[in-house]
């Protein structure tokens, strides 16, 4: 028993001297050992053959389906009155009158709409054009070759095995480091000093988090770097934006107030640097934060402002509508796009099904009904019960549509039908 817990002590100093003296400290200074690099071209070089090898399998076995190149649907080109054409040939009616295939032409617009809107799809991850290995593809890849086989299986021992690990300690360290530093610097009388520390605190772990996320990142026309006083907008996927960024210079965050870990580090970190923070539904909230921004540019020796307009996360394939308020602040606006590669990872954060705040007021009310009506062997609807007087909403008619858009996915565990010679076979 001894001897495992000297062997477990010794791979643990191990583990520790190769995090500290060859990741952590010239992640400190901005520097890298390329390692990191040299894998990333050695995971392109992987990925590469095995799609050249999965469509050389394709070939092999045409019997192994092929999921559709664009999306779920496939759109008709053309203009309404083409479309209309098509469906009416090929006896077209007379001018000016009425024909019943003129309503499948809104039938089946209605329809795409419902099944792959452009809004809807935004907030789903990323569909790889090829497998990475993993998952995210709308296709289940079956046996194919020996070779892709072992490759896959000592992806996942490198990934889960050594990765993982190393990833876990590194965010650990960078997040505690960060807690306790800013902490710490908030006690400090404001000075040169205290803005000097506050800002060696935040990009240290933030180069340290990034380490642990094996990201690899790369800067282009840096000439046009955000500069104090300035406002940086950026597209939003992901709360690890903030780390990307902030790896290459820091930043005055705004955002919403958050609960659990996201609040520990919001509330450490605004004792040393003019973060601000704010509750999304309260009005005097916006206007006071409006008057923050303002006093903060005005004072051109402060970090730039880093902003998300869209005010939500995107799927990393769209940049939708910016919120205007960012843009009536006044300063310079400094924009800023972010892209990350699909084949090394999902970034989406998708907020709807990950909630970092837990339980809101809405899913607790909704807890708290569903218990009483088990309890009392009542029906749990949905329904509010001010119907009886008014309209039904239209978030309930969306929620409708969502659901009937998720069963012709197929995400609602409802497979699609079999087809007439599969069903002739069963007979």
């Amino acid at each position: 028993m001894e001897d495992l817990w000297c062997v477990a002590g010794a791979i643990f100093q191990l583990w520790m001297v190769v995090v500290v003296f060859f990741i952590m400290l010239p992640a400190m200074f901005g520097l890298s050992l390329g390692v990191t690099g040299v894998y990333i071209q050695i995971l392109v070089k992987i990925l590469e053959w095995a799609t050249i090898r999965i469509q050389k399998g394709r070939q092999e076995q045409p019997s192994v389906l092929v999921p559709l190149h664009t999306g779920i649907i496939e759109r008709a080109r053309g203009s309404m009155e083409e479309q209309m054409g098509q469906l009416r040939c090929p006896q077209p009616p007379a001018a000016g009158e009425f024909c019943l295939s003129d309503a499948m032409y809104f039938c089946k617009k209605g329809l795409e709409s419902i099944v792959d809107d452009q809004v809807t799809q935004r907030f789903s991850s990323e569909e790889l054009a090829s497998w990475n290995l993993l998952t995210r593809t709308n296709q289940n890849f079956y046996y194919i070759s020996l070779r892709l086989t072992i490759i896959w299986g000592l992806g996942v021992f490198v990934r889960y095995c050594i990765l993982f690990p190393l990833r876990i300690t590194l965010a650990i360290i960078g997040l505690s480091w960060l807690v306790i530093g800013t902490t710490l610097v908030g006690f400090l009388p404001e000075s040169s000093a205290k803005k000097w520390l506050s800002e060696l605190v935040h990009l240290t772990c933030y180069r340290i988090c990034a380490r642990g996320l094996s990201a690899t990142i790369h800067y282009h026309k840096k000439e046009n770097r955000p500069q104090k006083g300035g406002i940086c907008v950026a597209n939003h996927t992901t709360p690890i934006d903030v780390v990307i960024l902030a790896n290459d210079g820091c930043y005055a965050m705004v955002g919403q107030i958050h609960g659990g870990l996201m609040g520990v580090l919001q509330r450490s970190m605004v004792r040393s640097c003019p973060h601000v923070w704010f509750e999304r539904s309260e009005m005097k909230d916006r206007h006071t934060v409006t008057s923050r921004l303002r006093d903060h540019v005005a004072a051109k020796t402060k970090l730039p402002i880093l902003i998300f307009p869209e005010g939500t996360c995107v799927n990393n394939t769209s940049v939708m509508m910016f919120k205007k308020g960012s843009f009536e602040i006044g300063g310079t606006i400094y924009p800023v796009a972010i892209k990350y590669d699909p084949r090394f990872g999902d970034a989406f954060w998708n907020s709807s099904k990950y909630n970092m705040d837990g339980e809101d007021a809405a899913q607790f009310a909704n807890r708290v009904k569903s218990a009483i009506a088990h309890q009392g062997g009542l029906l749990d609807l949905a329904w509010d019960g001010g119907l009886k007087r008014g309209k039904v909403k239209d978030s309930f008619k969306e929620e409708q549509q969502k659901m009937y858009s998720n069963i012709i996915v197929g995400q609602n565990g409802i497979g699609p039908p079999e087809t007439c010679s599969q069903t002739k076979e069963d007979q």
